[in-house]
């Protein structure tokens, strides 16, 4: 066993461990911090493909803007996680079913591999590990042509990913101490300050000091 295989074995190892703490992850920033090392295996892995691009691109643009957004937000929405617990049985019976469904599908996939592939397709997917050839070029070309349907779908799914967890952070909380810019704008000086009169001075009470003293 080269050098190689063995890293792509370690680095298989950490990202199954990653995704698997990813799922069972009580705290959910532990499980985005799980999240983010899942796919730098992943970016590992592929760059082990000579697949640099997609390498890159999931460092550059899911670890350094994505997964920290992520974070930030799990961390400003102060998740409550007994009431989240609360339902983990009730829906664990559906999760399985789904989990189910798609390790079959990824089963039947990984063993009938892909017999649809044309010919052109095999000579541009040869000719990415050219050392002399852009396999930036032609995965830009299958994206963008062939595959265009999808990558649409896929950006229509971030972007609504993205505007829930915009509309989760900008909820009402009852328990927030944040103000209102518009009513301090709006405020006036009666609603802050009373003045109250005070006599500017006021008799000594010697009958009652001499009373204390007597006693």
């Amino acid at each position: 066993m080269d050098y190689q295989t063995g890293f792509f074995y370690l680095f298989s190892a950490v990202l199954l461990f990653a995704a698997f703490r990813v799922v069972t992850a009580r705290n959910p920033v532990h499980a985005v911090l799980y999240m983010m090392l899942a796919f730098s295996q992943a970016a590992a892995v592929w760059l082990l493909l000579k697949a640099e691009f997609l390498g890159i691109t999931l460092v550059l643009v899911y670890l350094g803007a994505v997964m920290v957004l992520f974070l930030f937000v799990v961390m400003m929405l102060d998740i409550n996680i007994d009431v989240m617990r609360e339902g983990f049985w009730k829906n664990f019976p559906l999760a399985l079913v789904l989990g189910g469904l798609v390790t079959a599908e990824l089963a039947v996939v990984l063993w009938t591999g892909f017999p649809t592939l044309t010919l052109n397709e095999t000579a541009a997917a040869s000719a990415m590990h050219m050392p002399d050839h852009s396999n930036t070029r032609e995965l830009g070309k299958l994206l963008y042509t062939q595959y265009r349907f999808p990558i649409h779908i896929a950006a229509t799914v971030l972007l609504v990913a993205m505007f829930a967890a915009i509309a989760m952070t900008l909820r009402a909380r009852k328990d927030s101490k944040a103000i209102d810019p518009g009513i301090q704008v709006r405020v006036r000086a009666a609603d802050r300050l009373s003045v109250v009169q005070l006599p500017a001075t006021r008799p000594a009470a010697t009958e009652t000091v001499a009373e204390e003293v007597k006693s």
